[in-house]
């Protein structure tokens, strides 16, 4: 037998936010009830749902505002990273996201390794610009300069 639900949440296979759909019965009994990935279709849980869509709108607005702030604060940074060199031009080693990661938070910034956009590592001296993508697709741009030690 099948019971009809609201979905409270996007369901992987199911559908997304806010869609009725028809599962079940013990789907919805013992997976979607208890973890609120949905709620029986009546009135109350329509109203329910946006109230629930405003409210993570909302959070989902002021998160994107924090992020652009940390974006424009980020956007004139430069960091030095001093590394060994083989002849005086390529790097015994590289200089990854890690790296990065560890001399901004050295600065103040606590940016993830994951949210640092590099192609490959850096293997040679010079100035690198790097892309860093913050939350809410936010992104900003830094300058990397990879000098002797």
């Amino acid at each position: 037998m099948a019971t009809e639900v609201i979905l409270m949440d996007t369901v992987k296979d199911l559908g997304k936010e806010g869609a009725v759909v028809k599962v079940k019965d013990g789907y919805a009994r013992n997976f979607l009830f208890p973890k609120k990935l949905a709620a029986p279709v009546t009135e109350g849980t329509r109203r329910q749902l946006v109230k629930l869509q405003r409210e993570r709108a909302a959070a989902a607005a002021a998160a994107a505002a924090v992020a652009k702030a940390a974006a424009a604060k980020l956007a004139g940074i430069s960091v030095t990273l001093a590394a060994k060199t083989s002849d005086g031009e390529h790097l015994y080693g590289s200089v990854g996201a890690t790296d990065i990661a560890a001399v901004l938070k050295a600065q103040g910034f606590e940016i993830g390794r994951e949210a640092i956009l590099l192609e490959e590592p850096i293997k040679e001296l010079g100035v690198v610009d790097v892309n860093i993508r913050l939350d809410a697709g936010a992104e900003a741009m830094i300058k990397v300069w990879v000098v002797e030690e």
